[in-house]
């Protein structure tokens, strides 16, 4: 059985958070598109239908890319060979690595014929993924990086949701795995996204909808991914690709079900680092390239609502670098100063407009018109509301 109980709702909904910047707890269950209200299908207790292996006629490349992760390759690739899916091809890109990763991935083809292994100088994980795409044979296109791994059953989902919903790409919440415990947040709903509404919740940052940058909690039909490649040589790659494939996707399912399970703390990560020099040179970019291709695409809209989470990653870059001990830390500090001083404020009318969006928290730009005003003073506000008021607000809430 597909679904338990399928609705669709309409209502004037115009922000997704209440005062304070707290998210709704139900799900937002209202589209924009290009200022035109249209309803999204909301799906409660959505099971996707078993696809049985005989109708397992589509194939699906799964490119994963590969650099020194010799401890976490053969998981990784576990997961996938052992797809309740079977209908894949698994394209190994060894992007090289100078330890046995590239061994073992030659040594796993050995046992599954559907895996193909690329060994290729190294180029970064964007260049990895190009490599495969290139090579891809499948109707459907997927990414899994080397150090996480899948559920048994995702793809298998993720194809039976598009399918029985006529959509042309596929998103699934995934799990936060620490060292110590892992985050799953779940609720077994589904969500329909007709025209750019999937583009929407994606620059809106709705926790209910955790679709984020990333490549691998995505499935695509090919022809959204034509003429697409992820930028080389640069970090943070997936958000220009994300935003860009999610804008050329017709209708989109979302399961709220977590089918990937991201490592969120191995050492040598490049996600686990902090401020450093990728987060001038690609990181911020990039997030400038993003509100540039929403204003091209037509939707200010959208473009004044990725700004404005833009100026408040800012601020939460600056905080970052203010308590840390990092050589570079006075370098970076002005760096973002100049940044924040170069981007945020403009024309008064596109400042108070962004800071009017719908998803906006009006505490935010009180602390942009204070940082504007004085950095310094910015931060003794920033250190008092830590250190003074939060706890006494804390004791005072626990109290009642």
């Amino acid at each position: 059985m597909v679904c338990v109980n399928a609705f669709v709702v309409s209502c004037p909904v115009l922000s997704c958070r209440m005062r304070g910047g707290a998210f709704r707890n139900h799900l937002p269950i209202v589209g924009y598109e290009k200022g035109m209200i249209i309803p999204m299908k909301i799906l409660e207790n959505y099971i996707p239908a078993p696809i049985p292996e005989e109708r397992q006629t589509e194939m699906i490349s799964v490119i994963v890319a590969i650099y020194n992760i010799e401890a976490f390759v053969e998981r990784g690739v576990s997961s996938i060979v052992g797809q309740s899916y079977r209908n894949l091809e698994i394209i190994l890109v060894d992007d090289g690595s100078t330890d046995a990763s590239g061994e073992i991935c030659d040594r796993l083809s050995k046992t599954d014929e559907r895996i193909v292994v690329v060994h290729k100088e190294n180029g970064g994980l964007a260049d990895a993924r190009n490599t495969g795409m290139a090579l891809a044979k499948g109707s459907l296109i997927a990414f899994v990086d080397g150090d996480d791994y899948i559920d048994g059953d995702m793809y298998e989902k993720m194809l039976s949701a598009m399918l029985s919903q006529n959509a042309d790409a596929a998103v699934c919440r995934y799990r936060r795995v620490y060292k110590d415990h892992t985050e799953d947040a779940s609720t077994n709903r589904a969500a329909v996204f007709e025209g750019e509404e999937a583009l929407q919740y994606y620059v809106e940052e709705q926790e209910a909808y955790d679709i984020q940058n990333a490549a691998w909690n995505k499935l695509y039909r090919r022809a959204v991914l034509e003429q697409l490649s992820f930028p080389t040589g640069k970090w943070y790659e997936d958000i220009m690709f994300t935003t860009k494939a999610l804008s050329r996707t017709p209708r989109c399912v979302y399961l709220d079900s977590a089918c990937y399970n991201y490592i969120i703390d191995r050492e040598g990560s490049i996600m686990n680092v902090q401020i450093n020099a990728h987060t001038f040179t690609d990181h911020i970019p990039a997030y400038q390239e993003k509100t540039d291709f929403l204003l091209r695409l037509g939707r200010q809209d959208l473009a004044d609502i990725h700004a404005y989470f833009f100026y408040k990653r800012l601020l939460l870059f600056y905080n970052q670098v203010k308590k840390s001990t990092i050589p570079e830390k006075k370098q970076y500090l002005d760096k973002i100063i100049d940044v924040i001083k170069n981007n945020v404020p403009g024309k008064q009318e596109a400042y108070e407009r962004i800071y009017h969006c719908r998803v906006a928290n009006p505490h935010e730009k009180t602390k942009m018109d204070l940082f504007l005003k004085s950095p310094r003073l910015y931060w003794l506000v920033m250190c008092l509301n830590e250190t003074v008021i939060l706890p006494i607000k804390m004791k005072r809430h626990s109290s009642d």
